[in-house]
């Protein structure tokens, strides 16, 4: 057996379906910004596009064993910098999520998300049992909650969420007994009174509008009337590249980011939304794939955790898009304009081909 990986070992299918999800991305946050004050933006995303691709090769040649081995240390450093941000960072509608790096703005808590993943890889590979005991989930919830802590103190809520599926997809794998999971989701609802109370006043709104947004068009409901409007309005065929009103005229909020699926959907309609949403469903499919083939649990537990976090930042965006949730501000990966996600999606896809690099390997 080779000692070191050969580049045709590398996912080429996987590289290519994330490369057709960037490009149509590129596209829409054209035509949703070219006629704006925003003009421009396209090309800021290719560069991070660019940089991303850079990240993914060398992180893939670095053996993820040695990744794990300095989880701890990786793990500690991401909490300092949650904790800077909070003390340091710069604030943004209303929210201190962003510290600056070389004149860019840097989301630490999405390079937390990274972090969260190899450090929870780590935790349950190490459990040598075929189920996983209280003890060990408590540990694991824990150091999933002191991150998520310091997140929804930015405040955060969003990407604060993402954390939980990484844990409960990687303690499920790990041997989570059912007893525990119906414990902790009856804790849970009896929680969901605190957790309102502690909720600020505009996350609260969000989550009260998406059920009635109607009833406040211009205000609470805004986001979510306009983008329903613009999904409907494409029908199947859609209007065409450029000529969405909705997108064009500036309706859509946020349409080159959060609701660029809504811009797409105008554009390219029900056809269009399919295509994007087959590339996800491929994406996903292919990522499971690669953690069945992994040399080890470790491996197995880096992929799942990939898929766990971008499986529900697509679920969580479609949905809050056609107004089945509340708007959080989780982005659509690799479609929506953002250096800090973008250069996420790059660095786990970086790890899944570390993982697939190495199956063979000695």
């Amino acid at each position: 057996m080779k000692d070191a990986p050969g580049s045709r070992e590398y996912d080429w299918w996987l590289l290519t379906l994330v490369l057709a999800i960037c490009t149509i991305g590129v596209a829409e946050i054209y035509s949703a910004t070219h006629a704006s004050h925003l003009a421009g933006m396209h090309t800021k995303q290719m560069w991070w596009l660019g940089l991303g691709l850079v990240c993914l090769f060398v992180v893939s040649r670095i053996d993820y064993h040695l990744i794990l081995d300095q989880a701890p240390v990786f793990y500690l450093i991401g909490l300092a910098a949650l904790v800077a941000v909070l003390a340091v960072g710069h604030t943004r509608f209303g929210a201190k999520r962003w510290i600056p790096v070389l004149g860019q703005f840097l989301q630490v808590s999405e390079l937390v998300k990274l972090i969260i993943i190899i450090q929870l890889a780590r935790f349950f590979s190490e459990v040598r049992s075929d189920q996983l005991s209280l003890g060990d989930l408590l540990k694991a919830g824990m150091l999933v909650g002191v991150p998520l802590g310091l997140i929804l103190l930015q405040p955060d809520l969003g990407t604060a969420l993402v954390l939980v599926p990484m844990l409960v997809v990687g303690a499920f794998l790990a041997g989570l007994q059912w007893k525990h999971a119906a414990a902790i989701a009856l804790i849970g609802i009896l929680l969901l009174p605190v957790g309102w109370h502690v909720l600020k006043p505009y996350q609260k709104e969000r989550i009260t509008s998406f059920l009635r947004p109607e009833e406040d068009p211009k205000g609470s409901g805004y986001q979510l009337l306009q983008s329903k409007i613009a999904v409907g309005s494409g029908g199947f065929w859609g209007k065409g590249f450029g000529n969405g009103s909705q997108n064009q005229l500036g309706f859509v909020p946020v349409r080159y980011s959060d609701f660029i699926l809504a811009a797409w959907a105008e554009e390219q309609g029900f056809k269009g939304v399919l295509l994007a949403l087959g590339l996800y469903m491929a994406l996903l499919l292919r990522l499971v794939q690669n953690a069945q083939r992994a040399k080890d649990r470790a491996g197995m537990f880096l992929v799942m955790g990939v898929a766990a976090a971008l499986g529900f930042h697509v679920l969580v965006n479609v949905a809050m898009v056609i107004g089945y949730m509340p708007v959080t501000g989780i982005p659509l990966p690799l479609m929506s304009y953002g250096g800090s996600a973008t250069l996420f999606v790059f660095l786990a896809m970086g790890l899944v081909m570390n993982v697939r690099l190495r199956r063979f390997v000695n």
